[in-house]
């Protein structure tokens, strides 16, 4: 177990940093989304034979940035008899959408749930299917520094707008009324700018996220992606600040304060992946209705299981609770 490795909590529920805010930030993302909503979204829900017996299985395909198809799983409680909230999760770094049998929880617990793929992921931990089509730039091994510095040309900006997408294919389906954006680490941090950027987001779940404070974030993390980001720099050093330029119109603090969703954070305060002063950048930053949940004595597991219980009863206290 690691040490504390941030500011005291007294401190961090104040931590409201300055950011910069590109003046162009709204431009950007109208633009960005324009451009990919040019393809049609064709959502496709093809159902999956499985061993499973009480839940439904499809496989999902949908067109994302640049119109590539993106899978995705769509898991239904078997015996389900009218319309369900639909948690869209996204996955943490690395990581694919994985196998059905891996993603029973929200569907046990009575709702729709879509779980997005991750464009070029799904090599480390779970397994994936969706390339990222682009060519490569020279970056640290790794996603985090793919693209930089052109902003245009970054990797989140594609999977943020598939991560866009992902929520109107899931509101396309007919048992779907209404949508929660949720995921854990990277997975946090695309609900967040899901939640930000998406219509008709009727609440966030943005456990541990990453890509949030860039700037702090780079100075204390000791483990996971940011470190790619120093390397970068250490190597294309008269580029770092353009880098940084790019990096703030994906900021999930900076994106936080154009979010209106009610949303429910978690933050682990001996993270070391990311450390807890990110995320309540991001969370003091953040414009909607906001609460957390806050893990004094764990790491970047934040609360685990724990956490999805919090989840559900603050679903069910805003009339969103699983059928």
């Amino acid at each position: 177990m690691t040490a504390a490795i941030d500011r005291p909590l007294d401190e961090l529920r104040d931590y409201r940093p300055d950011l910069h805010v590109p003046s162009d930030l709204t431009e950007f993302w109208s633009d960005t989304l324009e451009q990919t909503r040019r393809h049609p979204l064709d959502a496709t829900f093809e159902k999956v034979e499985t061993a499973l017996r009480t839940v439904e299985v499809y496989d999902v395909r949908f067109a994302g940035y640049g119109g590539q198809r993106v899978a995705g799983w769509f898991i239904l409680p078997k015996h389900h008899n009218e319309k369900l909230p639909c948690i869209v999760q996204y996955v943490g770094y690395g990581g694919g959408r994985g196998l059905p049998h891996q993603a029973l929880t929200w569907a046990s617990f009575g709702y729709a749930h879509f779980v997005m793929d991750t464009r070029g992921q799904g090599s480390s931990w779970s397994v994936g299917i969706t390339p990222d089509e682009p060519v490569a730039t020279p970056h640290v091994p790794g996603f985090l520094t793919l693209g930089l510095p052109d902003r245009d040309n970054y990797y989140y900006r594609r999977v943020y707008a598939d991560a866009v997408r992902a929520v109107e294919a899931a509101k396309t389906h007919p048992v779907v009324d209404k949508v929660i954006t949720f995921g854990g680490s990277q997975g946090g941090g695309l609900a967040l700018a899901a939640g930000a950027l998406a219509d008709g987001v009727d609440a966030v779940l943005s456990d541990v996220p990453f890509l949030c404070h860039f700037r702090r974030a780079v100075d204390l993390a000791v483990e996971g992606p940011y470190p790619e980001l120093v390397r970068w720099c250490k190597t294309h050093r008269l580029l770092a600040e353009d880098a940084f330029t790019a990096l703030s119109y994906f900021d999930g603090a900076v994106l936080a304060r154009k979010s209106l969703p009610p949303a429910l954070f978690s933050v682990a305060l001996r993270d070391p992946v990311c450390p807890p002063s990110t995320v309540f950048a991001a969370y003091n930053h953040y414009a909607g209705e906001r609460d957390i949940r806050v893990w004094e004595w764990n790491e970047h597991e934040g609360g685990g299981d724990h956490q999805i219980l919090e989840q559900i009863d603050w679903l069910a206290a805003r009339d969103l609770a699983g059928h």
